[in-house]
Parts: structure tokens; sequence; C-alpha cells
């Protein structure tokens, strides 16, 4: 179909298992990483397995660096379709203990990051004469908020209401933003909450994350995949009256 989707943190984790959906789904696929290194590796095994892949250098809390990556998947492929806020990093720590320095890195990358990837992905979507899809990383933290993730959380709640603000204000642009809100997801980023459990509480590792997994109805871990599929929902022609929406896919930890 020749649509192009942009993906930031897309080396690893959620955000490779998104970008491998979407190259699946006939979307070309730019990957915005940190780890540019890491970034090259996932498009060479997505190029073996005839996804057109680029990957480009980019770090999500820069904003000349978020419009830059839009400038590359342009100058590659012609246009950006769909873009995907997914970067981001987690913190375990009491609200007390928070210091400035946390609280800036946290924010820079998951609030910041966020809109400047909005605004680079608006300003090019505004060109297009089909408009296009923002797709932000939010959580069931987003919604409802957890104890020793308070500054975590905090971020997460900001970018479900970044999402409602965007949709409201693109919608005339015919540019829909949406977001996705998993649950336990078995990545790095838990086995790091995991880690700051264990400090916290004095819990032996591993302890925190089968708690948290033995409390899903669905009385499984989240993969990648269950996340991809939602997104892969919301950037397809399916989704097209759909913004403005947090939507958890989270095994029913978080019923409402």
């Amino acid at each position: 179909m020749g649509k192009v989707a942009v993906i930031t943190g897309g080396a690893q984790g959620i955000g490779k298992g998104i970008a491998e959906r979407l190259g699946n789904d006939g979307f070309k696929i730019v990957i915005s990483d940190m780890n540019i290194d890491l970034a090259q590796e996932t498009v060479k095994e997505f190029k073996e397995a005839n996804i057109d892949a680029l990957a480009v250098k980019g770090n999500v809390s820069k904003q000349d660096e978020q419009f830059a990556v839009v400038k590359e998947a342009v100058d590659k492929f012609g246009s950006v379709d769909v873009f995907i806020n997914n970067a981001g990093i987690d913190q375990v720590e009491a609200v007390e203990d928070i210091t400035p320095e946390n609280l800036e890195k946290i924010f820079n990358v998951n609030v910041f990051g966020t809109v400047y990837g909005t605004q680079a992905a608006a300003k090019q979507m505004k060109k297009q004469d089909n408009g296009g899809k923002i797709i932000n990383a939010c959580s069931i933290a987003g919604k409802t908020a957890f104890e020793l993730l308070g500054a975590y959380s905090a971020t997460k709640f900001a970018v479900h209401g970044l999402t409602q603000v965007s949709a409201k204000e693109l919608a005339q642009f015919n540019i829909k933003v949406n977001a996705y809100c998993p649950g336990i997801v078995g990545t790095g980023m838990w086995d790091r909450i995991d880690e700051g459990m264990v400090e916290y509480k004095g819990m032996k590792q591993g302890e925190a994350w089968q708690e948290q997994v033995d409390n899903i109805p669905l009385q499984r871990s989240q993969t990648p995949e269950d996340v991809a599929s939602l997104v892969s929902y919301l950037a397809s022609s399916d989704a097209d009256y759909m913004t403005g929406q947090a939507i958890n896919i989270d095994g029913g930890i978080e019923v409402h």
C-alpha cells in the first residue's frame, strides 16, 4: 500500500513488536532509536523478512531530532502516514524519594518526547492529502496510579491528556490521535520495575513480577505482539473514525 510508519524506540521490546507487525501489514518502517546499532540490527532482520525499513538515530527528548527523524522518513519514503510515540522510560521510586534530576529525565522522555513527536508528525501530515495517524504509548498507569510508580504514572496521565487535546486540535486536518495502554508486558522495562520493587519492598527477584501476573484475569503476562495487534488496528483504515481514545490492552487488569 506504500504507507509509511515511524516508530520511536522501535529497536526492541514493544516498539520492535509494533514495527514488525506494521511491516507485515505492508507499511514501510522507520525505526527511530537512540541505540542506532541495535536499530540497524533490527532493520537488517526486517529486511531479511522482506520488510522495507530504515534506521534513524533519534533522541525523543530533543525537539530538533524528532523533526529530523520525520525529514529522513520523508526523504526516504515520501510521507509519514503513521507516527508512533512509543519510546519511554520507567522509574521506581517512592514519591518522597523522587529527585529533581529523575523527575526531569522521565518527563523529558515520556512527555516532552510525545509532544515533540506529535509536533513533527502533525507538521508533515498537514502537507499530505490524506492526513495521518499519531499513536501514543500510554499505560494502564495513565488511568490508575500504581504505588512506587508515581513519576511514571504522572507522565502517562499527561500522555493520556495530550492524546485527547491533540485529537481535538488536529481533527480538522484529518489527523487522528489515539493511544494504547498496555499492562504487564514481559520486556526489559518490567525487569527494571521488578528490580526496583525488590529494593523498596524487600521482595526476591521475580516476586513483584509474579505478583502482578497473578492478578491478570487472563492468567498470563502480555507480549509485545499483544500490544502490536491493537496498534495495527489503530493504524489501519478500520480505525478511521476513532480519535482521542486511550485503549486498555492489559488482559483485564483495569476493567471500566
